[in-house]
């Protein structure tokens, strides 16, 4: 088989000359390939096809030998024709532009001759107006010249030629027109000197021409020039008279923004204090009193602010009696834990709240609105009942109008129940005692009542000043009678309110909430809260973006003694924060920032050791008592307030437990990392774990532990705690023994013959030998023999004989004494 398999060649006709080649590759193998060599196709004019055609009519090229080969007449002329009328388009084209040229060219020459005109009429206007500024000089100096003759003695004999001598020279026209055609010519000279610097108005022709070189000056700095020179020809420059300002001085500002405040240069600024030895840039900051001085030096008057003065924005205002309206009374629900609280008013507002408490425990403050069957409408803060929420019930009682105390009739007063009773009188409210669970068998109301007798609180049935209703939450007696009573303290406190003001109200609850952001309850106490007011609560700040009643429906506006919750927070505000509306969102940012760094400072001055020995005081306590570090979230921040106050009460001078950190929402990745670096676990309080904090604490092994009820926390707390307390070594004596004789034994040393004289001894307990009632050894022993066999005890009256472990300083008469140590686990009560 050939290279080629058999097939064709492929080729050009016309007879292609072939050849083979043989190409050779690596380890000897060839391979032939055929190759072939191609004519370059080469155009002939037939024989005669010129005379043909130059017989009909001359040859547009004339002669046919230059002629390009292969082209007939027909397209040569064709060519020709071609060439003609673009030779012809060029002429006309060069005609166009030539005619362009010279139009410009004419335009150009009279907005040339235009602006020279300008030019010249102005140089006129202002040589006229020196002239007359001149002249105007001339009179004046004449005329005082004639006052100062005039006020002299006229001398005896005065020349004819002194009285007919004008007083001064008297211009005329011509030489004015020569004075102005020399000025022309020195400013024209000037305008092309070596300098190269535009003088006078720019001209069209100077802008042409310019650019060779130097710097030119630029129009601002020519009209500056004119109006100096129209301002001196005018009769002088008139200084501006200085603006004095008020100053705004804080107790830190920037160099940059004092020169601002005053309207000066940074740069005279500086150098004023360089003159004062202060080498200061623009950017740094200098303290108010070299400010001071800097502003008097400049003529400026001096307003000293504080940093607090941001706060001064919050409106103050005092309400007029006839814009005072009523406003519905605020109640709180106070008493000892489980003593019917929030079944009492799930009776009243026919709802079931408790059924969503985890343990039938209120974990959190509650806020709902309440309407009688009479059309009153009453506010209810419920507040838990736990001893941990000392602080949520303080903050009920500062909030609310009239405290309702629930006191159970089968438990009567209880600890909660007092502290609840001095909360209120604290908060200077009336109290209405409610006397729950009278359904019950033993329920007895009147212990109740004689048990609020050591407290201060004087029932009207025991002709006190205080009402007292019997009421069943599960029954529902006395209810009807409860809100009566409620209703009649309430018109007798004649509450008001103007609710055409600015909002202002105090945050009963705050939480992080998933899918909404920080959200937090509020109680409106003074004005109208509206969807997209501007606040700010605490440190933090924000625009009404919602507004949520109890019933869990979106309202626009809340008037006094309304509860709401408010959606917008730019962070979870703390229970208790006042909630201010103002203007604008900078006003609310800056009261903000000034907050947080207030409390930023207040709690690093509180941390801080301030001298060196009681910085080793701390380090000293601390090494002495063990720490337990746990970390906290809870879903309120009243709650994570509560918790962190419990956790600071467990503990005494051995161990103590330490929050970490607290907050509110869910467990982050961040809390496991925190928790990780201390050794601490993570307790969620109604919180749960995110997925990705999940998989970290399974990675790093850190202990989350999820509570809905804050007895449970508070009790594993308290037991982990008592992990850390060292275990009591309790001495049990077990019995004494007297030496009789000392022995010397090979391989054993000196042995004591004893005899038992009361109690037991073992052979595993610990030994002290007394000399004298002196304690002069203490261990352990190494052998216990009763005659030669090793035993482990011998009972009382018995002889053995005691060998001590690394000791041999025995003799007769030391008594023996035999005890045992048991260790006993501690708790914290």
């Amino acid at each position: 088989m050939s290279d080629n398999d058999g097939k064709k060649t492929l080729g050009v006709r016309g007879g292609p000359r072939a050849g083979n080649v043989k190409q050779s590759f690596s380890h000897g193998r060839t391979k032939n390939v055929v190759v072939e060599t191609k004519r370059k196709r080469v155009v002939v004019p037939k024989p005669g096809a010129g005379n043909l055609a130059g017989a009909g009519k001359p040859s547009p090229t004339g002669d046919p030998s230059k002629r390009p080969a292969g082209i007939s007449d027909a397209e040569m002329e064709r060519r020709m024709k071609a060439l003609h009328a673009a030779k012809a388009r060029e002429g006309e084209e060069a005609l166009r532009r030539e005619a362009d040229e010279k139009e410009r060219e004419a335009d150009r020459q009279r907005r040339r001759e235009e602006a020279e005109t300008k030019e010249r009429e102005e140089k006129e206007r202002v040589d006229a107006l020196k002239a007359k500024a001149d002249e105007d000089e001339r009179q004046r100096a004449a005329a005082a010249d004639a006052a100062k003759q005039a006020a002299a003695p006229a001398p005896a004999v005065q020349p004819e030629a002194s009285r007919t001598a004008p007083r001064g020279p008297a211009p005329t026209s011509a030489p004015r027109k020569q004075d102005r055609e020399n000025e022309q010519k020195r400013t024209k000279g000037k305008g092309m000197g070596d300098d190269n610097r535009r003088s006078g108005k720019l001209t069209l022709n100077q802008a042409l021409s310019g650019g060779e070189g130097g710097r030119q000056k630029s129009m601002a700095a020519m009209k500056r020039k004119q109006e100096r020179a129209r301002q001196k020809a005018m009769g002088g420059t008139q200084e501006r008279e200085k603006i004095i300002r008020d100053v705004q001085l804080p107790e830190t500002i920037a160099v940059g923004e004092l020169a601002q405040r005053m309207a000066e240069r940074v740069g005279d600024v500086i150098k004023a204090l360089m003159n004062n030895d202060m080498m200061v840039t623009q950017n740094q900051a200098i303290d108010a009193d070299t400010a001071e001085l800097i502003i008097e030096e400049f003529g400026h008057r001096v307003v000293r602010v504080s940093d607090a003065d941001v706060e001064d924005v919050i409106a103050k205002v005092e309400d007029k009696p006839e814009s005072m309206k009523p406003r519905p009374p605020v109640i709180t629900i106070m008493g000892h834990v489980d003593h019917g609280k929030t079944s009492l008013l799930d009776a009243i507002r026919d709802a079931k709240v408790v059924a969503g408490e985890a343990g039938g425990i209120t974990q959190h403050i509650g806020a709902y609105q309440v309407t009688t069957a009479n059309g009153a409408v009453l506010s209810f803060l419920d507040t838990p009942g736990h001893a941990a929420f000392t602080s949520m019930r303080a903050r009920g009682a500062q909030v609310t109008d009239i405290v309702v105390l629930v006191v159970a009739a089968d438990d009567a007063v209880m600890p909660q129940t007092i502290e609840a009773i001095n909360h209120a009188k604290a908060a200077k409210v009336p109290m209405i005692i409610a006397i729950n669970k009278i359904d019950k068998p033993a329920a007895d109301p009147q212990k109740v009542r004689t048990d609020l007798l050591q407290h201060e609180v004087v029932v009207e049935a025991m002709s006190g000043d205080v009402q007292d209703v019997e009421v069943s939450a599960k029954t529902g007696q006395g209810l009807d009678t409860l809100l009566e009573a409620i209703a009649l303290q309430a018109e007798i406190l004649e509450l008001k309110a103007n609710p055409d003001r600015a909002a202002e109200g105090a945050v009963i609850e705050a939480q992080l909430d998933v899918g909404r952001g920080p959200v937090a309850t509020v109680l409106v106490q003074k004005g109208t809260l509206r969807t997209g007011d501007i606040f700010v609560v605490g440190e933090q700040f924000g625009k009404v973006r919602a507004l949520i009643n109890d019933h869990g429906e979106r309202v626009k506006e809340a008037g006094p003694s309304v509860p709401v919750e408010v959606l917008g927070l730019s962070g979870a505000p703390e229970a208790g924060d006042v909630l201010n509306v103002v203007k604008s969102e900078g006003q609310a940012r800056e009261i903000a920032e000034y907050r947080a760094n207030a409390a930023k400072a207040k709690r690093a001055a509180a941390g801080a050791a301030v001298t060196l020995d009681q910085m080793m005081v701390q380090a000293k306590e601390s090494q002495n008592v063990a720490e337990m570090p746990i970390v906290l979230k809870a879903d309120v921040q009243g709650s994570a307030e509560a918790i962190v106050q419990a956790m600071e009460k467990i503990g005494n001078d051995e161990v103590r437990v330490r929050v970490l950190h607290s907050g509110v929402g869910a467990i982050t990745e961040s809390d496991i990392g925190l928790a990780e670096a201390s050794g601490a676990p993570v307790f969620g309080f109604n919180v749960r774990a995110n997925a990705p904090a999940r998989q970290s604490a399974n990675q790093k092994s850190v202990e989350i532990r999820y509570y809905s009820v804050i007895y449970d926390l508070v009790d594993d707390v308290k037991a982990a705690a008592s992990g850390l307390l060292g275990n009591e070594i309790r001495e049990k004596f077990i019995g004494y023994a007297k030496i009789k004789e000392v022995f010397k034994v090979t391989g054993v040393g000196m042995v004591a013959g004893c005899l038992v004289t009361e109690g037991v001894a073992r052979r595993s307990a610990g030994v002290r030998l007394l000399r004298d009632d002196v304690v002069i050894h203490e261990g352990t022993l190494k052998t216990l023999k009763r005659f030669k066999d090793e035993v482990p005890e011998v009972q009382s009256g018995q002889e053995c004989g005691m060998a001590f472990e690394r000791y041999e300083d025995i003799r007769p008469d030391d008594v023996i004494e035999i005890f045992e140590r048991e260790e006993i686990v501690r708790t914290l009560d």
